[in-house]
């Protein structure tokens, strides 16, 4: 059977986009010989669609997309995604639903089983789950459907699940396994994702076409990386990364395996986040970006990504020195948006930050500078770059790091505005990665912007390593705790000093309440600040 992958970029709720581009794809796959195309999950609506679910009106419009899409049909048919309601009153209001539709209507609809609730996901809110399995026969083959999760229990060995579809589907004798997924990306979900999928046809001996979602929601990025597996396990076929694509799939011809090289982590994590801030801006109709231009490294990192994703016209870079910004921090900053074709401001914060040191005067008595005064420079350039944002209808990109939000190396109202933080789930040492791969080819994020100590140039000769640990230590301690949920113990155990762990430990755990109120950050690891990661603020719990 001549199979089409159908990887969209589908925008949440847009239910005439979504379904105008289903239906494109329909007939550029069907030009091509495709029977059957198949998307991902979700794909009518889009995923996540969090709570606009509990809208009847929301499913209602699905269903209509539905009965446009099957109209298409005559020929060739589609595997889509859509939600279905629970006839059943004792359940949840709804399914995740797998929904086949051929020669103008809907053939058959199948629900998904296993429900992931942890990390980013939370479909157990909105979702009952399958209980009832059977296989769609379909021009002398019989197919197995599954729907994301539902192959991530291979063999029953999920602890989360007692359940695992494909056992029972294939008491069936199913042909071939077709999955439709929304798999959020991060830097490791590649390749475990390609684990569950080998792990699924060696143990069925059976093919499988997986078809992911592509595009950002928000915080939550997919990389789409569809493939078409043989039953040995091996890819025949290999979909784009980060792009739309339509391809088609023939599982009654032998393949001999494509020679592919995966793509390498750091790599991967600049093409998300270029694909996260085009998506952010395109799907909120917004054009235009801001961001403050210290001269440090987070600050370059972000322009050279939002130039990427926006173009360079589309990403003003305002320098906001004040009288404790070295001269080459400056220069650096110059240099970068010469580099980048890039327009630029500069606004000394020297005139506004003196009116406010004359206006708190009298409360601040004779009390010696500290970080109040530090903090209240960053908040100077806050509103500025706010002031910026709101005249000209720029989005504020925010260039906090993930280590520095970690610890709460950052100032409220400051240094942490913004509507988007693009690297707030990058870490300090990956950044220097990721600058250098911008520079793989020619020099554009200038050599002494990547050398020179980082620092946040409040006080006179400032450096980070001052407040903060040296980063090649804090983000190993920072990556077991966060990523790994390492205790305490945990790490001593693993060779960290002690009271190194304990500080820093006790800054993430303290400085929950700042991270709360911090821009939607652009998931790239598999455990990000936001959605994923839910801390009571007021907590004492050191590990």
């Amino acid at each position: 059977m001549k199979i089409g992958l159908a990887q969209l970029n589908i925008h949440v709720g847009n239910f005439k986009a979504n379904t105008e581009k289903i239906i494109s794809a329909l007939h550029t796959a069907e030009a091509q010989g495709a029977e059957l195309v198949v998307y991902s999950e979700l794909s009518i609506c889009g995923y996540p669609s969090r709570d606009f679910l509990e809208f009847d009106d929301y499913i209602t419009k699905c269903k209509e997309a539905i009965i446009e899409i099957a109209a298409h049909t005559s020929q060739t048919a589609v595997l889509i995604g859509a939600p279905q309601r629970n006839p059943n009153p004792e359940g949840k209001d709804l399914f995740n639903s797998a929904w086949f539709l051929y020669q103008g209507r809907v053939q058959h609809i199948t629900h998904k089983t296993l429900l992931p609730t942890y990390d980013v996901f939370d479909e157990c809110r909105y979702f009952e789950a399958n209980t009832t399995f059977e296989l769609v026969e379909f021009k002398g083959k019989k197919l197995a459907i599954t729907i994301c999760e539902d192959i991530w229990n291979v063999g029953n060995d999920n602890p989360l699940y007692t359940t695992c579809p494909m056992d029972e589907l294939v008491k069936l004798k199913p042909d071939i396994m077709l999955n439709l997924s929304a798999s959020p990306f991060s830097y490791q979900q590649h390749s475990e994702r390609m684990n569950v999928i080998r792990a699924n046809c060696l143990r069925y001996n059976l093919p499988m076409i997986y078809v992911n979602q592509v595009g950002a929601q928000t915080e939550l990025i997919f990389d789409g990386g569809s493939v078409a597996v043989d039953q040995k396990g091996d890819i025949i076929k290999q979909l784009k990364f980060f792009e739309e694509e339509i391809s088609i799939a023939d599982t009654d011809v032998s393949h001999p395996p494509p020679v592919i090289h995966p793509p390498s982590p750091i790599s991967l994590i600049h093409d998300a986040l270029v694909l996260g801030i085009r998506d952010y801006f395109a799907k909120l109709g917004f054009k235009k970006a801001v961001l403050g231009l210290s001269g440090g490294i987070d600050s370059a990192l972000v322009l050279c990504l939002a130039v990427e994703a926006l173009g360079r016209d589309n990403v003003l870079s305002v320098l906001l020195p004040s009288a404790f910004s070295s001269g080459h921090s400056v220069e650096d900053s110059l240099q970068l948006v010469k580099n980048l074709g890039s327009p630029h401001e500069i606004i000394s914060i020297e005139a506004p930050f003196q009116s406010y040191l004359d206006t708190l005067k009298p409360f601040f008595k004779e009390l010696p500078f500290n970080v109040a005064e530090e903090n209240l420079q960053a908040r100077v350039r806050g509103t500025l770059l706010m002031a910026m944002s709101n005249k000209f209808g720029y989005i504020l990109l925010n260039t906090t790091n993930k280590s520095e939000a970690a610890v709460g190396y950052g100032t409220l109202y400051g240094d942490m505005c913004g509507g988007l933080a693009v690297i707030g789930d990058v870490y300090k040492t990956q950044v220097y990665e990721l600058s250098r791969y911008i520079n793989r080819n020619a020099e554009v994020i200038p050599f002494n912007i990547i050398t020179k100590a980082p620092s946040a140039e409040l006080r006179p000769g400032q450096k980070d390593s001052d407040s903060l640990p040296d980063y090649d230590i804090l983000d190993q301690v920072l990556y077991q705790y966060i990523e790994k949920r390492q205790g305490p113990k945990e790490l001593v155990q693993m060779g960290f000093d002690k009271p190194l762990v304990d500080r820093i430990l006790r800054m993430v755990n303290m400085n929950e309440w700042k991270r709360f109120q911090a821009p939607p950050i652009l998931r790239v690891s598999p455990k990000a600040f936001g959605m994923g990661r839910r801390m009571p603020i007021e907590g004492k719990y050191l590990g």
